[in-house]
């Protein structure tokens, strides 16, 4: 029976990995004009950022972001409950227990507008009135164009998936403000909602020839308590280029089925916190929140959330792994199994408070 629950919970989490095979793939071995290249030959990431003809820095060129596992999953990370507004949180909550079932990407729509800049390729075109950025999505490439001839916002913009930019520049930074979307995209994987009051700020620089800081702001009164920002590393890709990203699987919409829909209630859910850890020394951190427990490993501040699919099963939206608890006589767990590539024990360390 267990196998039977585990498999109707992971299918839609299977599927969202099943089209990121072509971000690490792309044309190689294809010499960049203009890059400046170290005797060897290598590209000299580490050489002055170019200029365009009036001196402000050139982005243009083939940038890969920093890898999936932070803000891609869960832009939320850094933030307390209270910074985000409950019905936002509980829809949250809600989309990590359905595994992704409505997700935009299980129905062959583009992703989240960070999770572009986090995980995929992103080509920059920089001209004196526009810049245009076209992405090598996971499910489908995008391309947005940023005006940089003095327009400001539209007062009403039609709401769309990647919202309307204008940029102007401070200094070395480019500034990117973009309003306009839609409220059907989510801001990562996982499911936070923003609705139609969305901004965005983005701001990037060119530090050197290879390397560009990007911070962005996110802020929606209307889904969080306050504005939060994130920072990324982006690194410049020498030497290849982008590929076509377009989805194709969305016949398998009618096949997913999402999560079991099991909730347990707060003083169950208490009795898995604590501190556990895993054979090989490596510490994992088990909290809860509202009717889901996260799961933080080592180091990483990222808390993978786990749903209920038993008293003692929660399934990862993460990756679609599971995880198997071990209870003592007052329910109180004592160890658990993460069963994914391989399967991991973990004994608790730290008694729940």
């Amino acid at each position: 029976m267990r196998s039977k629950i585990l498999l109707r919970a992971v299918i839609v989490t299977a599927f969202s990995w099943s089209t990121c095979a072509l971000v690490s793939a792309q044309w190689l071995n294809y010499p960049t004009p203009g890059i400046p290249r170290m005797p060897d030959g290598k590209p000299n990431l580490t050489a002055p950022a170019p200029r365009v003809a009036d001196g402000k820095p050139d982005l243009s060129g083939v940038w890969n972001g920093q890898g999936p596992g932070s803000y891609d999953r869960n832009i939320a990370r850094d933030l307390k409950t209270s910074d985000i507004q409950p019905w936002a949180e509980a829809l949250y909550q809600q989309r990590v227990r359905d595994m992704g079932l409505n997700a935009p990407r299980a129905n062959c729509l583009p992703d989240p507008f960070v999770y572009y800049h986090v995980v995929d390729v992103a080509r920059i075109v920089q001209t004196p009135a526009v810049i245009v950025m076209m992405y090598q999505g996971t499910t489908n490439g995008m391309s947005r164009t940023i005006f940089t001839d003095g327009r400001p916002l539209p007062a009403e913009p039609n709401p769309t998936w990647m919202g309307y930019s204008i940029g102007h520049w401070e200094g070395e930074t480019l500034v990117v403000e973009t309003a306009g979307f839609n409220d059907r995209s989510w801001l990562d994987i996982e499911g936070h909602p923003h609705t139609e009051a969305l901004r965005i700020t983005e701001r990037y620089r060119r530090r050197d020839f290879g390397h560009m800081d990007l911070e962005i702001t996110i802020d929606d009164p209307k889904a969080f308590t306050r504005p939060f920002s994130l920072k990324l590393n982006k690194t410049l890709l020498a030497d290849s280029d982008l590929l076509e990203g377009v989805c194709e699987n969305d016949r398998s919409v009618t096949h997913m089925l999402g999560g079991t829909g099991a909730r347990l209630p707060p003083e169950v859910l208490a009795k898995y916190a604590g501190t556990f850890e895993f054979t090989s020394g490596r510490p994992a951190v088990i909290t809860f929140e509202g009717d889901l427990l996260f799961l933080q490993e080592g180091t990483n501040p990222l808390k993978l959330p786990l749903a209920p699919n038993s008293e003692s099963v929660f399934v990862s939206r993460t990756d679609g792994a599971w995880i198997e608890f071990v209870r003592d006589s007052q329910g109180v767990a004592t160890e658990f199994t993460h069963h994914g590539e391989n399967n991991r024990r973990a004994v608790r360390k730290v008694s729940p408070r």
